[in-house]
């Protein structure tokens, strides 16, 4: 019989490492490990911003470092990872947080459908799906030596027809295709040590897309409002909204959860928008 359920959620004394930790989303993320008292490692590009998120960390009374890489770069990523076992000796749990759009790779609606930038679609391409694959390919072998989870940031988009954003949603349906074999490949060598799960947010005001959903003024563009429209709930998420899913699935209360997506959207995807 479990005799505390807060322990089923804890996250105490587990390394945890966040790549885009610097981002809207990643903040969130920060906050919601450092209730859950994990120590964590930030990892991203910003240093100023990653800086910031490890002395919110320290002011809260939890404990976390940053490292600056890119989820691209593989020697970045070693050089992480031996620092990350140099200073904590273990990693338990990996959010695959770094992705987002290229501008470059966003569709305008005056541009042509047969003339797509091709390089830029590449670019959101790798920054989603092998920014995510990467990092996995290099934390995960820590991961499974103690056993762990190891969470992924898919979209909507992946499942939806969302206009202007194929490299992006391309990306995304990747990841999820990638969640769920990764997680078989992952039982079928270490049994029930390591877990593979995803996130699907649904729509966020971030840095990257809050000149495509609001105007200058703060109201709804065009795009924005059809957003809400097709969103029962009728507004936007909170990025703090992704924490409960986030914490369930890197936390004990998951062992028996498996290549599967929680989606977290106001209702979005079960809208058919009738």
């Amino acid at each position: 019989m479990i005799k505390n359920i807060e322990s089923l959620f804890s996250l105490k004394d587990k390394v945890v490492v966040v790549t885009g930790a610097t981002g809207v989303l990643g903040e969130a993320f920060i906050a919601g490990l450092t209730a859950a008292q994990a120590t964590i490692v930030v990892i991203g590009r910003n240093e100023d911003a990653a800086k910031l998120r490890v002395d919110t960390v320290a002011q809260a009374g939890g404990k976390a470092i940053y490292i600056i890489a890119d989820v691209l770069n593989e020697q970045d990523l070693i050089a992480a990872n031996a620092e990350i076992i140099k200073t904590f000796g273990r990693i338990d749990a990996l959010v695959n947080g770094a992705g987002g759009n290229i501008p470059e790779a966003v569709v305008q609606p005056t541009s042509g459908i047969f003339d797509l930038n091709i390089s830029a679609l590449k670019q959101a391409f790798d920054l989603n799906l092998f920014g995510t694959l990467v990092p996995t390919q290099i934390f995960g072998k820590e991961i499974a030596k103690n056993g762990g989870s190891i969470v992924n940031i898919s979209s909507v988009s992946a499942t939806q027809a969302v206009t202007r954003v194929l490299g992006y949603s391309l990306a995304k349906s990747s990841i999820d295709s990638y969640t769920k074999w990764m997680a078989v490949e992952l039982a079928n060598r270490h049994g029930d040590k390591v877990r593979m799960n995803g996130i699907v947010p649904g729509f966020f005001i971030t840095n990257q897309n809050r000149a495509l959903l609001t105007n200058e003024d703060g109201s709804l563009t065009a795009r924005g409002e059809a957003i809400i429209s097709k969103t029962p709930f009728k507004r936007f998420g909170d990025p703090e909204e992704l924490i409960g899913a986030l914490i369930y699935l890197l936390s004990d209360a998951s062992k028996f959860v498996n290549g599967e997506n929680i989606t977290v959207d106001g209702g979005f995807c079960a809208f058919s928008g009738v």
